[in-house]
């Protein structure tokens, strides 16, 4: 395949005023006027709202007046429309003493050469209205020069023939000695290369935020309102204080409350990091163009006597898509989980854009996007509603619905979903289902993005959209690897890993290449020889050839680093809700999946009638000697399969989605509440209607016409409810312990079989070792006990099995009984929650 040029239309300039400056990115317009929510904010009375406004056209950066009231100057002279490039000096408001604005080259990075960037385009001049002076002519600029393809070396370039001119302002780039924090070699990344902004830091508190009131404003989704400030103290130095934001404020990677911060310290808000240098701050945003840098990344099991991972090296350059290929069992998903930080390897380095990804994990891990190969969204909501609720859970709270609505429509564009947004996503092809599992990781723009076998199950056509979509993401800016075993359309990758059984690199490259290199004609061959050919030494073979020299050694633009100390137990991820906000969204979207399930609505509403009617027909008008104790035991079969079917698929079905959203910030206590309070709702009425539909108007000859502390009949729909919830719990600690969704359904049957043993009715409990023990934990039991103390069964009913002290009719009995029902039900919350804890990432077990 043909390398990728990304060379840019124009070159990047920097903007400097009397407050800092700004590096202008040539794929966006830059506003320019009064209004805090400008790109370039000049305070003067003399400068419009709206002033002016710089944008690229045909290839030349343009400076538009927007009509303003005081004009716009060059040279003395007003202009409506003007090319402009390093060297103009602008004037705003007066041509004589307006506030002023210098075009000047970005200045290299420490450590990078004059000659190997990219050198400014010559601006074209506009010609002005008539009746207009003409302005002075712009200096000429020497022409761009083509940046090479991600992981390529820039070529060298002759110097511009002369100096820059002395007027301008130059932008000051990090000094080496104030580099940031781990940062080693700042000019081969794509943030730390040259601040996106440089401003003086005045001798007072900065604040930090989304809103526009703040001092410094970061216009980033994922950024609270007021987020956090930057204090300078009495002795000259300074700190940085979090103000309780949702997604924290961390320093050097690590998320801070209040801590000194040094120069070259990083302070990481968002996808912004901020660096004190002398007296500026200095800002770097994280556009997504990145790099990533793996080195020696070795995982092994057993105790070291099984490899998985066999000391893994290759570079990934920015904007670039990366395929990763091999046989079974070739590490592919070790590397995957080793990537994202989400399974450490054991040794080695994964360098994200020059940061240590494990040592400030707990910071960049949110700029990292993982696409499961399981859906992470609920199939029976629609897309649009699907992406609504996943961004109330991931932006912070202080978010308005506006601003999330806006998010989630421009990644439906993104992703082409608009005819299909209203759409139940079950409704959808393989593709498209893959295409909302994306647009769901795109809501925060994550600058790294990582699908497992993402063209699993599709068919060929289906295949080569979903990675021309994935070309066109990297394209877009963002580094794309994607794990597959799907060769049908590896030719739009940049670059393709093989893997070899044990976790050795074969082949890194360019994917026209690979088959060459291998010798075979065609991808199954290869795939045979790796299986066939155990002993081959594929790892050597390549490390000899010259792809290894070309595509690894002399494309890694970072140092290798040394061994790090093993990095020390990872905070959990911030929430961006709180825990009660986080709770009202689950239970809504969890209410609305359930809803839109008519398969399930249907069996809600009819079990609890044929179980009613079941029992109804056995009490007949009164309960006697033949009919009571049966009319219980069907309505304590009833209550169980009512509370145990609603729940024993319930986690199983979602746990793709929980390891996901666990995985960013999702409160585990939460999501089970949501739950316990959805399908607990659900359960409780289910068990009204089947206790009414069974003994609504029966005479249950209790003592007197009396329960123990209520009516008999509130006494008894009180045991089935708890008896349903307790069976509900139930359910849900079968559904946390069972791996696939195939295996619940034997299993309510076995609850079902086991709750009609031990609840008493059949057999002799009291008294019979073991087995009494055994009963403890069955909820049949105490609900069966706690109906028959209501009624007085051993008296309607005598005989062996109806004398146990459990069935007494006294409020210390009956009150025991449906205590015991309630502890059941915490003792199963809480094993529930604790096997939640064993489904989630590694990182966060440890």
């Amino acid at each position: 395949m043909a390398e990728r040029s990304h060379t840019p239309a124009a070159p990047a300039l920097v903007v400097e005023t009397d407050t800092g400056s700004t590096v202008l990115d040539p794929t966006r317009a830059y506003h320019v006027g009064r209004d805090p929510l400008s790109d370039i904010v000049i305070d003067d009375a003399r400068v419009s709202w709206h002033h002016a406004v710089l944008h690229i056209v045909e290839g030349h950066w343009t400076l538009a007046d927007e009509n303003s009231t005081n004009g716009t100057y060059t040279d003395g002279h007003r202009i409506h429309e003007w090319g402009v490039g390093p060297g103009s000096v602008i004037r705003f408001g007066s041509a004589a003493d307006g506030p002023r604005a210098v075009l000047t080259e970005p200045a290299p990075a420490p450590g990078e050469p004059l000659h190997a960037r990219p050198l400014p385009a010559e601006p074209e001049p506009v010609a002005p209205p008539a009746g207009e002076p003409p302005p002075p002519e712009p200096r000429p600029a020497v022409p761009p020069a083509e940046e090479p393809p991600p992981g390529e070396a820039a070529p060298a370039e002759p110097l511009p023939a002369e100096p820059p001119p002395a007027e301008p302002l130059p932008a000051r780039p990090l000094p080496a000695a104030g580099r940031p924090s781990g940062v080693v070699l700042p000019s081969a990344t794509g943030t730390f290369r040259r601040p996106t902004s440089v401003r003086p830091i005045p001798a007072r508190t900065v604040r930090i935020g989304r809103s526009p009131d703040n001092e410094l404003v970061v216009d980033d989704l994922v950024v609270s309102r007021r987020h956090a400030e930057l204090r300078s103290l009495a002795d000259g130095t300074y700190e940085i204080v979090d103000l309780g934001s949702h997604n924290g404020t961390y320093l050097n990677g690590l998320p801070v409350g209040r801590a000194p911060v040094l120069p070259g310290d990083i302070i990481g808000i968002g996808h912004s990091a901020f660096v004190l240098v002398g007296d500026e701050l200095q800002q770097f945003v994280d556009t997504g163009e990145i790099s990533l840098d793996v080195q020696d990344l070795a995982v092994s099991v057993d105790r070291g006597r099984k490899v998985l991972l066999d000391h893994v090296s290759f570079p990934v350059g920015e904007k670039c898509l990366l395929a990763v290929v091999g046989p079974s069992g070739a590490g592919k998903s070790t590397l995957l989980n080793a990537l994202t930080g989400l399974r450490p390897a054991d040794q080695g380095t994964v360098l994200y854009d020059g940061r240590d990804l494990y040592r400030d994990y707990a910071e960049l891990r949110r700029r990292i996007g993982l696409v499961p190969q399981d859906d992470i969204l609920h199939a029976q909501l629609t897309v649009r509603r699907a992406l609504a609720y996943a961004a109330e859970l991931r932006f912070p709270q202080d978010t308005d619905r506006s601003e999330r609505e806006a998010r989630v429509a421009e990644v439906i564009r993104e992703l082409g979903l608009e005819q299909r947004a209203d759409q139940p996503i079950h409704s959808l092809s393989g593709g498209q289902r893959k295409r909302v599992s994306v647009a769901l990781e795109l809501l925060t723009k994550p600058s790294l993005l990582f699908l497992d076998e993402p063209t699993s199950g599709l068919d060929p056509g289906m295949d080569r959209s979903v990675m021309h979509m994935l070309r066109d993401l990297a394209d877009d800016g963002r580094t794309v690897v994607v794990v597959t075993h799907s060769v049908l359309s590896l030719d739009v990758c940049d670059r393709l890993l093989v893997l070899a059984p044990g976790g050795r690199i074969a082949y890194y490259g360019p994917p026209a290449d690979a088959l060459g290199f291998f010798g075979f004609a065609q991808w199954p061959e290869a795939f045979e020889a790796f299986e066939g050919d155990r002993g081959r030494d594929w790892a050597g073979t390549y490390r000899a050839s010259r792809f290894n020299r070309q595509y690894i050694v002399g494309s890694t633009a970072q140092p290798h680093l040394p061994p790090a100390p093993a990095p020390g137990p990872v905070p959990p991820p911030p929430k961006n809700q709180s825990w009660g906000a986080q709770l009202r969204t689950l239970v809504r979207r969890y209410t609305a999946a359930l809803s839109a399930d008519r398969t399930f609505l249907v069996i809600m509403i009819a079990l609890p009638f044929v179980m009613g009617a079941m029992a109804r027909a056995l009490a007949g008008n009164r309960l006697d000697r033949e009919s009571a104790m049966n009319a219980l035991l069907i309505l304590c079969v009833g209550g169980v399969l009512t509370g145990a079917a609603n729940a024993v698929r319930e986690l199983v079905k979602e746990r793709a989605i929980y390891q996901r959203e666990r995985a960013v910030g999702l409160s585990r206590s939460a999501y089970l509440m949501s739950k316990v309070v959805v399908l607990g709702t659900v359960t409780v009425l289910q068990a009204i209607v089947l206790t009414l539909v069974a003994l609504a108007g029966v005479d249950l000859g209790a003592p007197g016409g009396e329960g123990v502390l209520l009516p008999p009949l509130l006494e008894i729909t009180l045991a089935v409810a708890l008896l349903s919830f307790t069976a509900m719990m139930l359910g849900l600690l079968v559904s946390a312990v069972v791996r696939k969704e195939e295996v619940t359904m034997p299993l309510l049957v076995l609850l079902a079989i086991v709750q009609v043993v031990f609840c008493g009715a059949l057999l002799k409990l009291d008294g019979v070792a073991v087995v009494e023990q055994l009963a403890w934990l069955v909820p049949s039991r105490w609900a069966l006990a706690a109906m028959a103390g209501t009624i007085g069964l051993g008296r309607i009913v005598p005989g062996e099995l109806t004398a146990d002290p459990l069935f007494e009719h006294s409020a210390g009995v009956w009150l025991l009984d449906m205590g015991m029902l309630l502890v059941l039900s915490a003792l199963f919350g809480v094993l529930v929650a604790r096997l939640l804890r064993r489904h989630e990432p590694a990182v966060m077990r440890k």
